[in-house]
Parts: C-alpha cells; sequence; structure tokens
C-alpha cells in the first residue's frame, strides 16, 4: 500500500524530486520504492528521461484506477476526524499574489486565532491551475473565468483596472490620452504563466474594446513587482484599482485612461462540488467570504 502511494505521488507530481519532498523521504529513497513495486508487478509504470517522469501505459492505468479509491480513503479517514467539534486540517489554496495580499492576509490572523487547529497552504501561482489535479483544496479567480462545475463563492467586490506612473515618470513623459499612445510608452508588463503569451492590456469605452500590446523594460509574472515597479518611475503599470488606490491618494502615483478602464466581476473562491467538505474548509469559506464593502 505504501509503495502504492509513492507512485501515485511521483505520477502526479511527474516528478521524484517534488514526490519526495511531498512524503518526507530521499528521492533515491523513493526511487528505489517505485523500481521494487515494479519488479513485483512484472511491468514499468514509469518512463524517466533526465528531465521528465511521465507514466506509461500500464502506469497511467493504475493512476486513473487506483488513484480515485485512494483519495476516497483518505477523504473518508478525514470526514472521521470531523466527528471531533474543533476544525482541524491543512487547506491548500492556489492563488495570486494579489489576491493573497488583498483578500487572505487581512483576515489570517483572526482566522488562526478562532482556529488553532487548522494550517493553510497558499501557493502562488497566476496560471490557470487544475486543483483537482493539482488536489488543492480551492482556488481564487475572477469570477467570470470560473468554470460553471465549480462552486464559487465571491471575496471581493468588482473591480476596474488603473493605468498609472509614478509622478517622475510624468514629469519626464506626457500623459496618455487615448489607449494608442502607449506604444510610445515604457510600460510594465505581465506574463502570467511560463510560456505564456505576455497580456495585452486591455480597454473599453461606448461599447468599443481594445487590446494594447505595450512594450517596456520589465516583465514580471506578478502585479505585486509591476506595481513596485510603477513607484519606482521605471514605467506605466495596468493593475487592479484597489492595489493602487493607497498611493493614488498618498501622491505616489497619477492615474490616467480612467474612463478607458473596464470593471471585472471581483475575485471568488472556487471549488469542487464535494459531498464531505471538512468542517476546517467550511470554516474558512465562512471566513474569506464577502459580505459588503470593505
Amino acid at each position: 500500500m505504501n509503495d502504492i502511494v509513492a507512485f501515485l505521488a511521483v505520477a502526479r507530481a511527474q516528478s521524484f524530486t517534488k514526490a519526495a519532498a511531498g512524503l518526507g523521504v530521499s528521492p533515491s529513497a523513493l526511487s528505489h520504492t517505485i523500481r521494487n513495486l515494479e519488479e513485483r508487478l512484472g511491468v514499468r509504470l514509469l518512463a524517466r528521461t533526465t528531465r521528465n517522469v511521465a507514466p506509461t501505459e500500464a502506469g497511467e492505468r493504475l493512476l486513473q484506477s487506483v488513484g480515485p479509491l485512494f483519495d476516497q480513503i483518505n477523504s473518508e479517514i478525514d470526514s472521521i476526524g470531523e466527528l471531533r467539534r474543533t476544525p482541524a486540517g491543512n487547506i491548500r489554496i492556489t492563488c495570486s499574489d494579489d489576491a493573497a495580499e488583498n483578500l487572505l492576509r487581512p483576515i489570517l490572523p483572526a482566522f488562526f486565532n478562532a482556529y488553532p487547529d487548522i494550517s493553510v497552504e497558499i501557493c502562488i501561482d497566476y496560471g490557470f491551475t487544475n486543483i483537482v489535479s493539482e488536489r488543492f483544496d480551492a482556488g481564487i479567480r475572477l469570477g467570470e473565468s470560473i468554470s460553471r462545475d465549480m462552486i464559487a463563492v465571491r471575496l471581493g467586490p468588482d473591480w476596474r483596472l488603473s493605468v498609472v506612473g509614478a509622478p517622475d515618470y510624468f514629469r519626464r513623459n506626457p500623459h496618455p490620452v487615448v489607449p494608442q499612445d502607449l506604444t510610445a510608452h515604457r510600460c510594465i508588463n505581465i506574463r502570467h504563466s511560463v510560456g505564456g503569451s505576455i497580456y495585452a492590456w486591455e480597454f473599453e469605452k461606448d461599447g468599443k474594446k481594445l487590446n494594447i500590446k505595450a512594450n517596456g523594460p520589465l516583465l514580471c509574472n506578478s502585479n505585486i513587482h509591476i506595481l513596485n515597479g510603477a513607484l519606482d518611475g521605471i514605467g506605466l503599470a495596468c493593475i487592479p484599482d484597489f492595489m493602487a488606490k493607497p498611493h493614488l491618494e498618498a501622491g505616489r502615483l497619477v492615474e490616467v485612461l480612467a474612463d478607458w478602464c473596464p470593471t471585472f466581476e471581483g475575485f471568488h473562491l472556487y471549488y469542487p462540488n464535494r459531498r464531505n467538505t471538512s468542517l476546517a474548509f467550511s470554516a474558512f469559506v465562512e471566513a474569506v467570504r464577502y459580505r459588503g464593502p470593505r
């Protein structure tokens, strides 16, 4: 049984190093365990190269047939633990760093004080993570991008994009009047996922929509670093208005093109429709649920 658990960990992570870290063993010991399992079964379960690990046909069959059974066993064991009155356990969340900073950070101190036996793991990722295959309890995304087969819980109000720059930047450069003017400016861009395309800045006015491919010296995969680049006068940033607001009020940033910036449905927590939702997860959902202006 332990060998099957080890195989499932490697097959899902597609990495001995990552699986070993999760299991608390060394990669060499884990590799030895898998080899012994393959020898006993008489088939090869994993195809190994210097860069990748992937299930073979036999391994994929074992993963698809046995994996859900082990998941069900873990779920049932967790549900037995729920007979305790005090919520306890670990909750894994995937989200972007701006969502973690603005939505989760404010509620976590009080949450941990109320539920000392619950731990929360936050994994920062701007990509569209598959929370089921990656074994997250939930993720955070804009409401409009969540699949309809997921349960979605609103975490905050709708927000709009904000194009901002430092006062020093605008002492050296004119204010853009229309989005097309951005092609003459230094802009700070974002690439949401490794290998993905660079985000094209979105604009909308009077029913007209525009996507502008801005150019500039800095490319990040984090809105927080884009904000810092704007504060440092490197160039213009296109960020959520709630991130820009305190700096606009303090005079550290200046906003432009506000009448062109579109509004988006706010961030939502999303998770699969499960019959056995743990007490710990239910407590977390209630703690982060949006109940009005913040």
